[in-house]
């Protein structure tokens, strides 16, 4: 396996929890989103939160783009986005159910 090391901030934070894992396995993506955290207004607490969630994973991933020189991170941000859309409304492969996913209570309370 091929895994990420935890941002130094999470191993600093004792309450520091992780909210999802995205990993590419058996030719297809596999994600593992912790659910639930932001539940309190319902549907649309949670629909915001990861709202807000995926825009800043794509601002780092702008960033570290840019780093890269593969262009600006305003340009590289309206990419993603632009793109982030256009497969939303016409995904290029099939989302595979894992069952990965669990609620945050229950996560918490294992």
């Amino acid at each position: 396996m091929n895994v990420l090391g935890i941002p130094p901030a999470a191993l600093r934070d004792a309450e520091a929890l992780e909210l999802a894992r995205v990993w590419i396995a058996e030719r297809g993506l596999h994600c593992s989103p912790r659910v639930g955290l932001y539940a309190d207004d319902g549907a649309s607490g949670e629909t915001r939160a990861w709202a807000i969630i995926l825009a800043d994973m794509a601002g780092h991933i702008a960033d570290a783009l840019s780093a890269a020189g593969m262009g600006s991170r305003a340009d590289l941000l309206d990419a993603l986005a632009d793109r982030f859309n256009a497969e939303v409304a016409s995904p290029t492969s099939a989302r595979r159910a894992n069952g990965a996913w669990r609620r945050a209570d229950e996560v918490m309370a294992a």
